[in-house]
């Protein structure tokens, strides 16, 4: 019927617009295999597609997958009249056939192939209500330790899949800081960099998350989404460095042997053992587990202690935290005897020592761990030789190993030496040590002379220093070598000034009286010395010196002319050199050791600049001083007895001065080479340079700069560039070809100012490449252009007169075999 044909077109109007899905992009077409696509969710009865056959067909039939959804119609029309669901089959596989009128098979059957598109008609749901785990603090940022997971039956391939999750509230959330995070892909939950550093089970053990999954990629608009609650204990940090181990030294138990551990708070550490020392042999291991062992017996005597980390890196080698300080003591076992200090140990006691005088301590070492019943020792005598007067004349204290007199002091008579044995033991083992004790002399003898008056001894004034000029001699009963028989000498009266001194010889106990300063007769022209003997070791109490430890000789001093000695070697002063001739500048002064007078002289003043008073030795100024001749002006000051042996001695006078503006400033140079390329086509300069013989200040010279001539002003300009430099420019170009001498006048500002006045000679010249080719004008001894070619050409008609006349003689003496020589080497000039 007509409203049936118009249903049907309604039907293809809204294939058209609603599905298309038609492999050709038709809405009809012939029976063959083909491929659909239609969303699921859409309203029932839905044109697919409508199939056409060719006689004897006359309908269609359809088979397959159908589900009870989808049919055909006679004239080929493909449908479907329920709602489709991509969850429950994605994919339909149908058959479709074409049939005659009896129901025969024409045509077929083709396979259709119809894909149900997905739609975001299903929610994401958590796979739990509630999820619950732990994390330890500072553990490692980024690195999840639990997972909360959504499904969603939505095709996953498109965005109606795709979920995204996130951490809705933290609770308790401190200082609005979040210490969670949420990979939005995965689901898993990690530390953020804070949460790392600040989570502390002590202050907060758990915390609580909303989280929650939205699917279409997290869109907010046409989204669904669902939450669920993250409950999360916080543990202890296990990462701690272990107490510190002790380990017994030298055992005897198979290695390694584990001695502590550490673990990661997380598994899958890969843990390494890092050396401080660096010892050479480093004697600890770590497995994958943390357990950290020791390789090889230690022992304590070689190190006592030992101190490394641990250390904890991801898989990338990265490490997880901080390394922890692994602290290791070796305990000691009684494995070392006790060590004598010395193969003899060495005492020394007075004969008149008193009973219980110490005599000394043996210490005795234990290589044991000091302060334990390892290193305790004990000393105790075995054996005393000789044993006269009698056995145990010693004693020692049983643990400190002090040495002790017994029953009575000791002679020398009786025996000058005594070699004890020592049992030193600690708990296990025992040593024998040896010691020896030498009975030493009291000095119970004073120094003798073997004469109390050396006599007179006279000696001139200038000895040299050094010099011995007398042997004394002491004796002592004491005995040889020691301390109470080694004499020392002392001078006790004469000398008050130390000049001279007294050597003792070790051997023979001899005194070398030698001069240790300068004799000086105008001081002290006699000298009554008395020397006094003793020893280095005290006298025994009741034993004093008297007058035979003391001896005297008179030491007669003779004078020796001397020269006048200086006050000092230089004399310096300061004065201006601009002072007037006979003004003082100086003073020197000498004196004669024998008093007599002195005059005073200079010595080369080569510039005769000074004067000298000869008997005051004032130094006056006897010409003008130039400071820019000399600035530091020396000379010598001879000083010379009147009278006497006419010695002398001299001095230096140096003179320093002082500068005055005296000397006006001048060119640097002579300009003799300042040109200007005629004729001038621009306006042009020169620079010159000024300078000043006078002392210039720190920041240097400061020229000022003028023309001589106010005639120039016109033509000429003089500008200041700096202290010591100025320019000189023209101020047009009508110059002619010429020499012009430019006036300067420079003023160098001092005080007083003085002025200088220069010329400049500046040339204006032809140039060529640059250069002066000509100077403008005759200058003295400079020829023209002209008269140099007329030097020329004159120059060359005398040369070539002079070779016709050497060609001409050469010729004639052509067969002289004398001058054959000359000849060969004219012929080529011939030729």
């Amino acid at each position: 019927t007509i409203m049936q044909a118009q249903l049907h077109c309604f039907y293809l109007l809204t294939l058209y617009l609603t599905t298309g899905y038609g492999q050709e992009g038709m809405f009809s077409g012939p029976l063959k295999p083909m491929k659909f696509s239609v969303f699921e969710g859409q309203e029932p009865s839905q044109i697919i597609f409508q199939f056409k056959a060719n006689p004897p067909a006359v309908t269609f039939k359809l088979t397959g997958e159908t589900d009870g959804i989808f049919h055909i119609q006679p004239d080929g029309l493909l449908y479907h009249n329920g709602t489709l669901d991509r969850e429950t089959r994605a994919v339909h596989k149908l058959e479709v056939s074409a049939l005659d009128a009896h129901g025969a098979t024409v045509d077929g059957p083709v396979h259709i192939t119809v894909e149900v598109k997905d739609i975001n008609d299903n929610r994401p749901m958590f796979l739990q209500s509630k999820y619950e785990g732990s994390v330890r603090q500072n553990s490692r940022p980024g690195k999840p330790f639990m997972y909360v997971n959504a499904t969603d039956l939505d095709d996953p391939a498109t965005p109606n899949g795709q979920l995204i999750y996130q951490i809705v509230l933290q609770l308790p959330k401190i200082n609005n800081v979040m210490y969670f995070q949420i990979n939005n892909k995965t689901g898993g939950i990690s530390l953020t960099v804070e949460g790392s550093r600040e989570l502390d089970p002590v202050k907060n053990p758990s915390y609580n998350l909303v989280v929650s999954v939205k699917d279409m990629g997290g869109q907010i608009e046409n989204s669904f989404s669902d939450s669920t609650s993250v409950d999360i204990m916080v543990k202890e940090n296990i990462w701690k460095a272990p107490e510190t181990v002790e380990i017994v030294e030298n055992s005897t138990d198979p290695h390694p042997i584990k001695i502590t551990q550490v673990r990661w708070n997380e598994p899958g550490a890969q843990y390494s053992l890092a050396d401080k020392e660096k010892l050479p042999r480093f004697p600890f291991s770590i497995d994958q587990e943390g357990d950290i062992y020791v390789t090889h017996p230690l022992d304590r005597e070689e190190k006592d202690s030992y101190v490394f980390y641990a250390v904890a890196k991801d898989e990338h080698g990265k490490p997880l935290s901080y390394p922890l300080q692994i602290d290791v003591k070796v305990k000691d076992i009684n494995d070392n005897p006790p060590m004598c200090p010395s193969p003899v140990t060495v005492f020394e006691v007075q004969e008149n020592e008193k009973i219980g005088s110490s005599i000394g301590t043996l210490v005795a070492r234990d290589m044991d761990e000091e302060n334990t019943m390892n290193s305790v020792l004990v000393y105790r005598i075995v054996d005393q030789s000789p044993k006269s007067p009698t056995e145990g004349l010693f004693l020692v204290e049983r643990y400190t190993g002090m040495f002790q007199l017994a029953k009575q002091s000791l002679k020398k008579q009786d025996a000058p030496q005594y070699h004890l044995t020592v049992e030193v033991s600690d708990k296990d083992f025992k040593t024998l040590c040896h010691v020896q004790i030498n009975v030493v002399d009291i000095n119970d003898q004073i120094p003798i002379f073997e004469k109390s008056d050396y006599g007179n001894l006279t000696l001139a004034e200038d000895i040299a220093v050094g010099s011995i000029i007398l042997t004394i001699q002491a004796t002592d009963a004491d005995e040889p070598f020691t301390g109470s028989s080694k004499i020392l000498y002392r001078i006790t009266e004469g000398d008050s000034e130390g000049r001279l001194g007294i050597d003792t010889d070790p051997q023979t106990n001899a005194g070398y009286v030698m001069v240790k300063k300068p004799l000086d007769f105008e001081t002290a022209a006699v000298h009554n010395i008395v020397f006094h003997a003793e020893n280095p070791e005290p006298l025994v109490p009741g034993v004093k010196c008297n007058s035979s430890s003391s001896a005297k000789f008179t030491l007669i001093v003779t004078d020796v002319n001397e020269a006048p000695q200086f006050s000092q070697q230089v004399f310096q002063a300061k004065v201006s050199e601009d002072v007037a001739i006979g003004t003082k500048v100086g003073n020197v002064t000498a004196k004669d050791p024998e008093g007599l007078d002195i005059s005073y002289s200079l010595r080369g003043d080569t510039r005769g600049w000074l004067k000298i008073n000869h008997v005051t030795g004032e130094i006056f100024s006897a010409a003008r001083l130039d400071r820019e001749a000399a600035s530091l002006y020396r000379v010598q000051v001879l000083a010379t007895e009147v009278g006497g042996s006419s010695l002398s001695s001299t001095a230096n006078f140096h003179l320093t001065l002082t500068d005055v503006n005296d000397n006006p400033p001048r060119l640097v140079k002579e300009y003799t080479g300042l040109f200007f390329c005629y004729p001038l086509k621009a306006p042009g300069s020169l620079i010159f340079e000024a300078t000043d013989d006078d002392q210039q200040s720190f920041r240097g010279p400061q020229f000022t700069f003028s023309l001589g001539s106010e005639s120039l002003q016109n033509d000429w300009e003089v500008s200041k560039i700096n202290g010591t430099h100025a320019r000189l420019s023209t101020k047009h170009t009508d110059f002619e070809e010429e020499i012009y001498n430019i006036p300067i006048l420079i003023n160098d500002g001092g005080r007083p100012p003085l002025e200088g006045a220069v010329s400049l000679p500046v040339t204006f010249c032809t140039c060529v490449e640059g250069r002066c080719f000509r100077p403008a004008g005759q200058q003295a001894g400079i020829p023209t252009v002209g008269m140099a070619v007329g030097v020329l050409l004159t120059t060359i008609l005398v040369i070539g007169i002079i070779l016709a006349v050497v060609f001409i003689r050469m010729k004639n003496k052509g067969k002289d075999n004398v001058e054959s020589a000359q000849a060969s080497e004219v012929k080529p000039l011939r030729k």
